[in-house]
């Protein structure tokens, strides 16, 4: 295999029309799973929370290490591109197999888990393409302000989307389903903390790698996950009466 200009833009095209996509099909109405799911138009086919979120995320850490495996000889040169490839690897190793076994999510509707696996399929292959096959940096990259500011902002990103998820495990005990009004951490601001840091998470990527794969897979983060924030914040305003107000919805101080 070896590198196709045209194919990476292209690809790259296709993710900002579907971010696009997203964020109109979803900026009035939230995507069907979760705390916004229909009652009375449930899905037939559901997996345990556990067994969907692992699914789904495995194509994006598997697909780039495929594709290292079919580089011959192995291409990832210099320091900076093999830090970049194990940015996203890291992530979606944290995201396959530590966040699911953890999780205590509702059952997960296979139609969602269907094209959850055809996008990370997508977007791994997009990601991992891109930086084995066809990236170039120079030798001092590591020491670019470009990536010095973007890896900064990734692992702040990561750390608020982690610390986040600890927070909303917490709220529920082994067993229970219902929903509560999460604490500490950036939830003190937002609530779509969660949502927040993988957002910061994916753009700092994007500056790290200052490719257009990867700041098209941010925008398809901020389109996906900002609308169904701003959900969350509605959802917890209506249901709860001591909802704090002063809370935004994505950004503190701001939205």
């Amino acid at each position: 295999m070896q590198c196709f200009p045209g194919l990476v833009l292209a690809l790259s095209s296709l993710l900002g029309a579907l971010a696009l996509l997203q964020l109109s099909l979803h900026l009035r109405v939230p995507s069907r799973y979760g705390k916004h799911e229909e009652r009375l138009c449930r899905p037939r086919g559901r997996l345990p929370a556990r067994c969907a979120w692992f699914l789904q995320e495995l194509p994006s850490f598997l697909v780039p290490a495929l594709l290292l495996a079919l580089r011959s000889p192995p291409r990832l040169e210099p320091l900076g591109c093999r830090l970049l490839c194990c940015l996203f690897c890291w992530h979606y190793f944290y995201r396959t197999f530590i966040y699911p076994f953890f999780t205590r999510g509702r059952p997960f509707p296979l139609q969602l888990l269907f094209f959850g696996m055809l996008f990370c399929i997508y977007n791994g292959f997009l990601q991992g393409y891109y930086l084995i096959y066809c990236a170039e940096y120079p030798n001092d990259w590591c020491t670019d302000i470009r990536f010095t500011s973007g890896l900064l902002l990734f692992l702040l990103g990561m750390g608020i989307n982690i610390h986040s998820d600890l927070l909303l495990r917490q709220l529920r005990k082994p067993g229970e389903v219902t929903y509560k009004i999460p604490q500490g951490g950036l939830f003190t601001y937002v609530s779509g903390a969660n949502y927040f840091g993988e957002i910061v998470e994916w753009f700092g990527f994007a500056i790290a790698t200052w490719s257009l794969p990867a700041f098209a897979f941010a925008f398809f983060t901020l389109c996906c996950i900002g609308p169904r924030a701003y959900h969350h914040h509605r959802y917890y305003l209506k249901t709860f009466t001591d909802y704090p107000k002063s809370r935004k919805a994505l950004i503190p101080f701001v939205f």
